[in-house]
C-alpha cells in the first residue's frame, strides 16, 4: 500500500483514492483540497475538473508531465465543514521539475451546494 500523496498518514486507497475513483465525495473543503491537490500528483485531470465548480471551471485542463508533487503544508482553514455552504483553505504546495525545486502558495476558496463540496477559485 502506498501512503497518500496529500500526507494525511493515510493510503492512497483509505484518503485520496476513493474520491478520485467517485466511490465517495470529500466532507469538508479541506478534504476536497487535498484530493485535489492529489490529484495533480497522480495525474488525474478529470477529478480536477469533476471538483471544480462550474462557474470557474476551464474548459480542459492539462497537467504539466514534467512536475512533479511530492509535499503538501495546510496552512489554515476558515469554516469549511460539514455544515458550512463555504470555506477557505490556505496551502503550500512543493514541487520538482527539470528546472528544479519550485513551490505554489494558494488561497483556495470552496462552496458547498447541494451536500457536496466544489472548488472556486483561487489567490495566490
Amino acid at each position: 500500500m502506498s501512503r497518500c500523496p496529500c500526507l494525511s498518514g493515510m493510503t492512497y486507497d483509505a484518503c485520496c483514492g476513493p474520491l478520485h475513483a467517485g466511490a465517495a465525495v470529500a466532507q469538508t473543503a479541506e478534504q476536497l483540497m487535498r484530493s485535489r491537490y492529489s490529484a495533480f500528483a497522480v495525474g488525474d485531470p478529470d477529478y480536477l475538473q469533476a471538483t471544480w465548480h462550474a462557474s470557474t471551471r476551464p474548459k480542459t485542463l492539462e497537467l504539466d508531465s514534467d512536475r512533479r508533487w511530492y509535499r503538501l503544508d495546510i496552512l489554515r482553514t476558515e469554516r469549511g465543514g460539514p455544515f458550512d455552504t463555504d470555506g477557505v483553505v490556505e496551502f503550500r504546495a512543493y514541487h520538482r521539475s527539470s528546472d528544479g525545486k519550485g513551490s505554489q502558495h494558494e488561497v483556495s476558496q470552496f462552496v458547498r451546494e447541494d451536500g457536496r463540496w466544489w472548488y472556486v477559485d483561487a489567490v495566490g
